[in-house]
């Protein structure tokens, strides 16, 4: 019960306009991660950047399970197995950006995209943490949870990563 494991692993892009970019991106990011994405969507109205509520500026997926192990060491990879001590919460999760997604492995450069970064969160769990989700809910225990010292030894020991301060 004690064993940390992968919970999901969420790519986020975003392009800042609708229309044939956006669509060119989608595609990239379900080659990447190998899962349907979903669009993402304004909330509120700012006229410089010509944005209004509604209109879809971003892409994002989520992947669960053995995939998201996989996605993780190809996506660890785009960042020389090197992550700062400050991308990690105090919930033991941790994020990270790849500042072109070419650096990825398996990742082949498009020319009608150009150079794009993007942005993992990895969300880290251990077995039983399905009660907060529960349709009435129950804590996690304090020493169940997760702390951001176990979350970086964790990847320090699985991943072969290196924490920079």
């Amino acid at each position: 019960m004690r064993e940390i494991i992968i919970a999901k692993v969420t790519i986020n892009v975003g392009v800042g306009e609708p229309g044939p970019k956006l669509e060119k991106i989608s595609k990239l990011i379900e080659q990447i991660s190998g899962a349907k994405t979903v669009r993402t969507t304004t909330k509120r109205r700012i006229p410089e950047w010509n944005l209004r509520p509604g209109l879809e500026i971003g892409v994002k997926t989520t992947v669960r399970g053995k995939r998201a192990e996989d996605l993780l060491k190809n996506l660890l990879a785009g960042v020389d197995n090197k992550i700062r001590e400050s991308s990690f919460d105090n919930s033991g999760n941790f994020s990270f950006g790849v500042s072109e997604y070419v650096h990825i492995p398996g990742a082949k450069y498009d020319y009608t995209v150009g150079i794009i970064g993007l942005s993992v969160a990895v969300t880290l769990e251990r077995r039983g943490f399905s009660i907060a989700k529960r349709r009435i809910p129950a804590q996690i225990g304090s020493k169940h949870r997760i702390s951001k010292e176990e979350a970086i030894a964790f990847i320090k020991n699985k991943y072969n990563v290196d924490i920079q301060k």
